[in-house]
């Protein structure tokens, strides 16, 4: 388990320095999470440890948004001055969301479909 929780708090640290390093827009933890990916599909997928260990943290990922939870309550005096703009952005970002998000998989349906020439 040590192990493995090493692998993946390295996996992070490493996305952390390169976003920091290349001041990229994305989370340092999401390249983290895409360089764990890469090492595990050139090993050929996750050891036990690894999977039961991650396994053991998604069943208590509740626990890990209680930080979140806080920032947000402690950030509400700058919500309630942007409430006008986030009852508009979030309502039209998921929607602009699911529309590509559909346009791309019928693209993606269509061209599956295409008999190979």
């Amino acid at each position: 388990m040590v192990r493995a929780l090493a692998i993946l708090l390295l996996c992070q640290l490493a996305g952390t320095i390169i976003q920091q390093g290349m001041g990229l827009p994305v989370p340092g933890p999401v390249l983290g999470l895409v360089l764990l990916l890469l090492i595990l599909l050139r090993t050929g997928g996750p050891a036990v440890e690894l999977r039961e260990t991650s396994q053991g943290l998604l069943k208590h990922l509740g626990l890990l948004f209680v930080p979140a939870g806080v920032g947000v309550v402690s950030e509400l005096p700058a919500l309630r001055e942007n409430s006008l703009a986030l009852l508009v952005a979030i309502p039209v970002s998921t929607v602009l969301g699911l529309a590509v998000t559909g346009i791309i998989m019928q693209w993606f349906m269509n061209r599956e479909a295409r008999p190979n020439a």
